[in-house]
């Protein structure tokens, strides 16, 4: 994690705990500078990134404002932290019902970008909060960029893994979000009845370099799913 991310979720955490309250005006530039001991360049970067995710205002003239705070339990659509962070107050535990190398379908190459042939790391999970089933997760990571996964990481946070142990930044995601009913196989794993409903998210994460890196299929269980989205300033 680059030293502005790690600022970015310092002052995101506080904000979080109530420390910073909504409509608490944040210090100046220069305080924040001399409170983390770091450049006006980090620091702009780290204000910069907390503006997009909607967790801080500007207002001209006046200075840097905290928005309100985000519900507990709801998860972001647009963050791309993962679980853990986004519910790290919660037990969020993971059985993973397969791990496996395999050359994915086309529109899993498509996705990634990879050349017929290329291999990829297929992981299928059921993710839970508080022991409750959340949601069953089907991912292929690239493996020429993650080249290694075996069960203890994908156990727990995959994310967390490629951030801090491979040391790659994840960038951005696209997300395409479908509601509909469960099938048989998938309210077996969600521990619903068939034709309960569901919400699917096809998602695939880039690196900062623009390369993608991960195609996952996620679908939630609706008892236990809950969502946000909290934009940025709005541009004209």
């Amino acid at each position: 994690m680059l030293k502005y991310q790690q600022i970015a979720l310092d002052i995101e955490r506080m904000i979080e705990t109530e420390q910073l309250k909504r409509g608490v005006k944040l210090p100046v530039l220069e305080a924040l500078m001399k409170e983390f001991e770091v450049s006006k360049s980090t620091i702009t970067k780290a204000l910069d990134l907390l503006e997009k995710k909607g967790v801080i205002y500007q207002v001209r003239g006046s200075g840097i404002f905290v928005r309100g705070h985000k519900r507990k339990g709801f998860l972001s659509l647009i963050s791309n932290q993962g679980f853990k962070d986004s519910l790290e107050e919660f037990d969020i535990t993971s059985e993973v019902l397969e791990l496996k190398i395999v050359q994915p379908e086309r529109y899993v190459r498509d996705a990634l970008d990879l050349p017929e042939g290329a291999e990829a790391h297929y992981v299928k999970r059921i993710r839970y909060i508080n022991g409750k089933t959340l949601c069953v997760e089907n991912s292929y990571y690239s493996k020429e960029l993650i080249p290694y996964l075996n069960k203890e990481i994908v156990t727990g946070s995959i994310f967390h893994y490629i951030t801090e142990g491979l040391k790659l930044q994840i960038g951005f995601s696209d997300m395409y979000l479908q509601v509909g009913k469960l099938t048989e196989e998938e309210a077996g794993y969600l521990q619903l009845k068939s034709g309960d409903p569901k919400l699917s998210a096809e998602t695939i994460f880039h690196l900062n370099n623009g390369k993608p890196f991960d195609y996952s299929m996620i679908t939630y269980n609706y008892e236990q799913s809950q969502f946000y989205v909290q934009s940025g300033s709005y541009l004209r």
